[in-house]
């Protein structure tokens, strides 16, 4: 019987995978387990050996990683995930391909207005929010708590890179030399001098970074319990945060629909200063420089005079055909502008009677104002400001004509292509659509497979997941963005500089606002913690930093892309040292 026994239990060896064995010694015990048969170094005499299968270690079974969607390919290995996020990130960046495309061809057709404000931006920032969205509703919340990060992690990657290593790179390949602080287009033959060679941007550049800045308030409320180190606050200020950021999408969004309008608005009040100071010029010329007296103020006399001299019929008035002659015999040199909309604008500022005429009590209050105007814009009145009214008004002529190059007129045949008729609207609408449509379903597809496989190769390389996705998935999701802004920045126009830094600026603001508020709606509606303190910090850092700098200039020399270049290992670093050094959460 007890020969039986052993031979069962080998044959029970011999069959089972994976199995580990030892001889033991049964012995009765009245808690009923089996002793190993050990006793002082030797067996106890009498006992009977058995075998008996033990179970391997917990540590060494080894664990299925589980498919996303139950078919999607997956790996515990460090190189299978890096395969993976190579394949999965190429998808995005496919996706945010055909998403640009799609709205390129879509604005041709539709125009800016609410394609161009509303959409567009949304789309440019879907790949984003797709990745933070599902990066917060997988799994229970734990798990959502433990892949969240992947979420931060991708948006102040994508803020940050954006706003350093683009933004360097734009600046070098769209140097251009500089004169009188401002870029001349096409023009780069200063090499790398770190002043004289840079790129000029027009001041709607400077209001988009003046709102990317604003666009930091709610990472600062949501920050505002752990700065005071509050928790009963913290799900009331994550409500708040989330409200106040929608509130900023839309406004943004409403902004962005009505600033063409707004640009257009005022670009044609530059040209109509422009032509106020070629006029003043071209009479200061016929007065002798005599348009000021003694005491610095306009000169009735010599105003009525330069009236009589234009008046040519006679009459007693200056008609629109007489108003027309003039500006047409004005040297305005390289802005063009609508002659007939200049005579009505300077009727409109001469005619009170409204009788489509100027007489001459008219042209003189008219004059009189727009030299009191050059005086105060150019900074010169007074006693003092007789012998140099060829200075205050040399320096009015300049000053209309920079801010009507920072106001973004388009150059003579630079939008030829924008200009002419679309060929086939029908067809171009269908291929934006489902350029559109293929590119929304790639990234909703691929998201969460992407996201998974990030927390995997953290999981087998230690590395944590925050940083995989700040310095990976950016470089999928913006990849397409930052080499459309490379290329354009590439062609050495003012114009064209401009659109650049003004696109990744609207960037950011939509990753501080559109994002934000999709990461805020999974935290409080999920009720994960906000643990992010030295994430936040950086953003703050980086959009602080260069949108202060953008704001209140219009040129940037060539030295400050070592500004942009220096804060994207800085911001890595921060995060380091708080997080796993300081253990800021």
């Amino acid at each position: 019987m007890r020969l039986r026994s052993l031979f069962s239990l080998l044959f029970l060896v011999l069959f089972t995978s994976s199995a580990y064995a030892r001889f033991v010694a049964v012995q009765p015990s009245s808690t009923g387990l089996i002793s190993d048969g050990i006793n002082g170094g030797s067996l106890d005499s009498g006992s009977i050996i058995k075998t008996v299968v033990s179970a391997p270690p917990a540590e060494e079974k080894e664990e299925a990683c589980e498919q996303t969607y139950g078919f999607m390919p997956c790996t515990k290995t460090a190189l299978g995930n890096v395969f993976l996020i190579l394949v999965y990130g190429f998808l995005m960046y496919t996706a945010a391909t055909y998403l640009s495309a799609g709205s390129e061809l879509l604005l041709e057709i539709l125009g800016p207005g609410i394609v161009g404000g509303l959409f567009l931006p949304m789309l440019g920032a879907l790949p984003d929010a797709m990745l933070i969205m599902v990066s917060g509703l997988s799994g229970d919340a734990a798990t959502a708590q433990s892949q969240v990060s992947v979420g931060m992690g991708l948006l102040a990657g994508s803020t940050v890179m954006l706003l350093t290593v683009i933004w360097g790179t734009c600046t070098v390949v769209g140097k251009c030399d500089l004169r009188d602080n401002i870029a001349v287009n096409n023009q780069d033959t200063k090499g790398f001098h770190l002043n004289d060679s840079g790129v000029t941007v027009d001041v709607w550049t400077s209001y988009a970074a003046r709102i990317m800045a604003i666009s930091v308030i709610p990472f600062v409320i949501v920050q505002l319990p752990q700065v005071l180190n509050s928790t009963s606050g913290r799900h009331l200020a994550v409500l708040v945060a989330l409200v106040l950021s929608v509130l900023m999408l839309i406004s943004y969004c409403v902004y962005q629909v009505f600033q063409p309008w707004i640009q257009r608005r005022r670009l044609a009040f530059a040209k109509h200063k422009h032509v106020i100071s070629g006029i003043l010029r071209h009479l200061k010329q016929h007065a002798l420089g005599r348009l000021l007296d003694d005491e610095g103020q306009p000169d009735e006399h010599v105003i009525r005079k330069l009236f009589e001299t234009i008046d040519a019929n006679k009459d007693g008035s200056l008609s629109a055909t007489e108003l027309k002659a003039l500006i047409i015999g004005i040297s305005f040199e390289d802005i063009d502008f609508d002659k007939d909309d200049a005579v009505g604008r300077v009727l409109q500022d001469f005619d009170k009677t409204l009788d489509e005429q100027i007489d001459q009590e008219e042209f003189v209050r008219g004059i009189k104002h727009w030299l009191i105007q050059a005086m105060g814009a150019s900074g010169h009145s007074g006693p003092d400001a007789g012998p140099r009214t060829m200075k205050f008004l040399d320096h009015f002529h300049v000053q209309t004509k920079r801010e009507h190059a920072l106001l973004g007129d388009n150059e003579n045949g630079e939008n030829d292509e924008e200009s002419g008729e679309v060929a086939d609207p029908k067809w171009i609408t269908i291929k934006a659509s489902l350029l559109l449509l293929l590119g929304a379903a790639i990234a909703a597809a691929f998201a969460d497979p992407l996201v998974d496989t990030v927390n995997n190769f953290s999981a087998a390389t230690g590395i944590p997941s925050f940083f995989i996705s700040f310095i990976a998935l950016p470089l999928a999701t913006n990849s397409s963005e930052a080499v459309s802004a490379i290329i354009f920045a590439s062609r050495k126009k003012i114009r064209t500089a401009s659109l650049t830094f003004s696109e990744l600026c609207g960037g950011v603001t939509m990753n501080n606002i559109l994002c934000l508020s999709v990461f805020l709606a999974i935290v409080y509606v999920r009720g994960l913690t906000w643990n992010f303190s030295s994430e936040v910090l950086v953003i703050l850092i980086v959009c602080l930093v260069m949108g202060c700098f953008a704001s209140f200039r219009t040129t940037y020399p060539l030295w400050t892309c070592f500004i942009a270049y220096l804060l994207y290992p800085f911001s890595l670093g921060l995060v380091y040292i708080l997080d796993y050094w300081f253990g800021w959460s």
